[in-house]
């Protein structure tokens, strides 16, 4: 596959994601974060500013969404790649992201952002979505060879046989969808396209949010110049009547 064609996927939809992130950043509101955080944790840790607080809250809030954003980013991607490679198609199937075949192996694809990115019940569903998908698949030829596997963007697992499914990560991930061994270094630099000048926008919206937050969490959660935390964990936590 040429590289102008990732290079270019990469420049027309990573505007998407930076703008996904600015847009959300507008939208957010103090209170609402507020009720999705520990308040006792901000105790515990002896945080005594509003703007300490409120940015401590904003940065978690955003870097968990941020993971979202772009783990669905890399997703498009090694659909766009391995659709353009193996004539891949995205799946339809529940718990399912890509469907492909190589070989006499037909490959069904659950995409992760990295390696640790689920807990015991959440790997569970997965295993039970590939079971349906296989039953599904072999319904019009039962001598179907279809493998599953949980693909990872990044990280590592050096044993990628799971028994019921293979778990493929980083480098092999991306050298399985593409047949590229060097792909997941290729694709790293045009993902700074305009970077700059994206981030500067965003941190002035980012600088904006903390201004205004601390103003609201100093009128709204202190009192006499201090943190009134027993009001906060009210607010968070209290039944609501």
């Amino acid at each position: 596959m040429e590289r102008i064609e990732i290079n270019k996927y990469i420049q027309d939809h990573i505007r998407d994601f930076h703008r996904s992130r600015l847009e959300s950043l507008k939208q957010l509101k103090l209170q609402k974060i507020l009720t999705r955080k520990n308040p006792y944790l901000f105790k515990a840790k002896n945080t005594l500013t509003a703007q300490d607080i409120v940015k401590g809250i904003l940065d978690a809030h955003l870097s968990s969404q941020e993971e979202t954003l772009f783990g669905k980013f890399l997703e498009g991607l090694a659909i766009f790649i391995c659709t353009k490679v193996y004539n891949g198609k995205k799946s339809a199937a529940e718990g399912i992201d890509l469907e492909f075949k190589k070989q006499d192996v037909y490959y069904v694809v659950s995409i992760k952002s990295g390696p640790n990115w689920g807990n015991s019940q959440q790997v569970r569903k997965m295993k039970d979505a590939f079971k349906k998908a296989k039953i599904i698949l072999r319904e019009n030829n039962k001598k179907l060879n279809v493998v599953a596997v949980n693909g990872c963007c990044y990280g590592r697992d050096d044993q990628p046989d799971k028994g019921e499914y293979y778990k493929y990560c980083g480098q092999r991930f991306w050298e399985f969808i593409s047949g590229d061994k060097n792909l997941y270094l290729d694709i790293i630099e045009p993902l700074g396209h305009k970077a700059k000048e994206r981030n500067q926008e965003f941190y002035k919206s980012y600088a904006k949010a903390i201004n205004e937050f601390t103003l609201i969490f100093a009128k709204d959660f202190c009192s006499d110049g201090k943190v009134d935390w027993e009001k906060l964990v009210k607010f968070s936590s209290s039944i609501r009547k």
